[in-house]
């Protein structure tokens, strides 16, 4: 486990269709991260891009390539940890992957992961969601990323939060901190995001680190915003709200073992 607590920033964006727009958005908004004295900032899901099927698709290898380079360009120049969020890149065919990354101070890839739970859902009549038909599932690897400054990342994007079984997964390989970066709808987070969030917390005894979307997006989807950051006792110690915008929050050591030695449940599993 590392040694250091730390700061950590979720940064809550309203993405929309041009790609260089929103990037600009991003940097504003790491940079007021690092202003607080953030060393790990996250991005929300589809922060490069937030835009129609056809779209995503025709334009998937120009936004990959240019959203790379801006998160290592970025986590360079504020010599800082950066969590991609996540922004499609091209698979098979005429499909991407939803893809998030984490970078280091000197701009590397530390580690990559690409969504395994596609979001194929019926909410209403008018509002149906149908991720699988232009996005790929990635393999079902969990991506653990682990140093002595930052402790260990275990990597997921949005409807990820619904599987328990992956965020097991994660821990198994040693995760303190759940990433999941999300552009949740407003129907279903309303409801649904905080419970999940802080039942992965409790669950698993870890940090949630949980960037989102917020507001409107085109003229028909509706994002819930709220990104937050959940200790691993399952308190929200910090909530953007549904505006645009960063909050920060401590990511402690200490926390984790404290909470994991009061209620060991993880050496208590009979399954």
């Amino acid at each position: 486990m590392f040694e250091s607590k730390y700061k950590a920033a979720v940064v809550q964006m309203n993405s929309q269709t041009r790609l260089e727009q929103n990037l600009d958005q991003a940097y504003i908004y790491i940079k007021a991260a690092v202003d607080q004295g953030a060393r790990v900032v996250g991005l929300p899901e589809n922060f490069a891009f937030l835009g129609g099927l056809s779209m995503r698709i025709e334009h998937a290898e120009t936004i990959a390539e240019e959203t790379s380079a801006f998160l290592s360009e970025t986590a360079q120049n504020f010599s800082i940890y950066l969590m991609g969020g996540s922004y499609p890149v091209p698979a098979s065919g005429d499909k991407v992957y939803n893809h998030s990354t984490l970078y280091d101070p000197n701009g590397k890839e530390l580690i990559s992961y690409d969504k395994i739970h596609l979001f194929d859902v019926s909410l209403a009549r008018n509002e149906v969601y149908n991720e699988s038909t232009y996005v790929d599932a990635g393999n079902t690897e969990p991506a653990v990323y682990t140093d002595e400054t930052i402790g260990s990342w275990g990597l997921s994007v949005c409807y990820d939060l619904r599987f328990p079984e992956y965020y097991r997964a994660l821990v198994d390989r040693g995760a303190e901190i759940l990433s999941i970066p999300s552009a949740f709808t407003y129907t279903t987070g309303k409801h649904h995001w905080s419970p999940l969030l802080r039942a992965r917390a409790i669950e698993n005894t870890s940090y949630v680190f949980a960037p989102a979307q917020t507001g409107l997006h085109g003229s028909n989807r509706k994002t819930w915003g709220h990104a937050m950051i959940a200790d691993p006792w399952g308190e929200i110690i910090a909530d953007a709200g549904s505006e645009p915008g960063i909050v920060c929050a401590t990511i402690d050591p200490a926390r984790i073992r404290e909470v994991r030695q009061s209620i060991p449940s993880l050496k208590h599993r009979r399954l």
